[in-house]
């Protein structure tokens, strides 16, 4: 399973870089550059809660299989488009579409093999395991690596992720799994609703999981203002190429290595609610340096910063939800978790698109500094409530 999140994470790194680069290639609107975000964070939320269901209701290992093979399917289709020479902003976007909402399925199945493979005391390694290979793969060599392949052709980047997710297929294919307390000859429709208010009503009653699920969704309005826009950011504002993109982002999965080593050490040392907070702080005054500098190297420091915080974040949300919720849950309170990050991110982007056309790519910066100091004053007392769950 390792072997299958490295591999599949450095293709959806490489892909990262490629797809934003790909619409930058055909048109130069903002808004419709904004959409290729958009199309990346609204399946998510329109299909995360039935994906949820799914996880919880069927074998976990064959939904990652049967949604993995469709991803390659669509990215074969977007090779040979590009191949013929008839890709199109719309072709490239709705591509980009069916390849997010099969990745829906098979990351929400994927997040629940973790706590049925490994006990609890161990959840802390098996995610930082699983993060390192994230942050290195995903983030760290995955976006230079598009880059790069994007600049000696359209279909390399493409290409290399289909072959990565082929591999993936392959090693997946190889896990055996515990069951996971569903009956083969359950109903599949009438309890659909039914299950779905369970997975909603587990995460409201936990005070640490509802808090999470709160603060994410929030905080993703403003980032993902910002984020929808980053490549006409670092183009624009920073004066970087194709390459420069793929650099920050780097540099934020070096950030996020640092935040990685220093993870045990600070969990000894402050609390959860407190870390939070701190980290809070922190990404609201990213976006107000970003909005604010013009030189690269400044914006380097910041995106250092920021992968730190983001790993660590990220592994403290995971960690705690993982330890909480029972494993006939997992599907869907991680469902309910990925529709709060997605739905603040699919507004977010759209307001990002609309700000960056009328006021320029800073603009979606500005709000988002706005915003998040309006939430964490908002937050504050609440994200005391966050706290280990033996």
């Amino acid at each position: 399973m390792l072997a299958s999140s490295w591999l599949t994470n450095l293709g959806d790194g490489v892909a990262a870089a490629a797809g934003p680069l790909l619409i930058s290639t055909l048109t130069r609107d903002p808004l419709l550059i904004s959409l290729s975000a958009l199309v990346g964070w609204a399946p998510p939320l329109l299909f995360g809660l039935y994906a949820g269901v799914l996880s919880d209701r069927h074998d976990r290992r064959r939904i990652v299989l049967v949604a993995n093979a469709v991803r390659a399917v669509v990215l074969a289709a977007l090779v040979a488009l590009m191949v013929s020479g008839t890709v199109t902003v719309a072709t490239a976007l709705a591509a980009l579409t069916l390849r997010s909402i099969a990745e829906v399925f098979a990351d929400n199945a994927t997040a629940t093999l973790t706590p049925m493979m490994v006990g609890k005391d161990d959840l802390v390694i098996a995610n930082a395991r699983l993060g390192t290979g994230f942050i290195t793969l995903n983030q760290l060599a995955g976006p230079p690596v598009g880059a790069a392949l994007f600049g000696l052709g359209l279909i390399w980047p493409f290409a290399g992720q289909l072959l990565l997710v082929v591999a993936g297929i392959v090693l997946v294919s190889r896990i055996t799994l515990p069951p996971h307390g569903r009956q083969a000859d359950d109903p599949v429709m009438p309890d659909t609703v039914r299950e779905l208010i369970a997975g909603f009503s587990w995460t409201i009653q936990h005070a640490a999981v509802r808090t999470l699920a709160l603060t994410i969704l929030i905080f993703n309005f403003t980032f993902g203002a910002a984020w929808s826009v980053l490549v006409l950011y670092t183009q624009e504002q920073l004066g970087l190429g194709a390459l420069g993109f793929g650099l920050m982002t780097t540099i934020g999965a070096i950030g996020g290595l640092i935040g990685t080593s220093l993870y045990g050490a600070i969990t000894r040392r402050v609390s959860l609610g407190a870390l939070m907070r701190i980290g809070l702080i922190i990404e609201t005054f990213t976006h107000l340096g970003l909005a604010l500098t013009h030189s690269p190297w400044v914006a380097g420091g910041i995106f250092l910063a920021f992968g730190a915080h983001a790993f660590i974040w990220g592994t403290t949300s995971v960690t705690v939800r993982q330890r909480a919720v029972p494993h006939e849950l997992q599907g869907r309170v991680g469902s309910v978790n990925t529709v709060c990050v997605y739905a603040g991110l699919v507004v977010g982007s759209l307001i990002g698109g609309v700000l960056a056309t009328r006021f320029g790519v800073a603009a979606p910066f500005w709000f988002a500094f706005a915003g998040s100091a309006v939430f964490v004053v908002l937050l504050w007392r609440q994200l005391m409530l966050i706290a280990h769950d033996d």
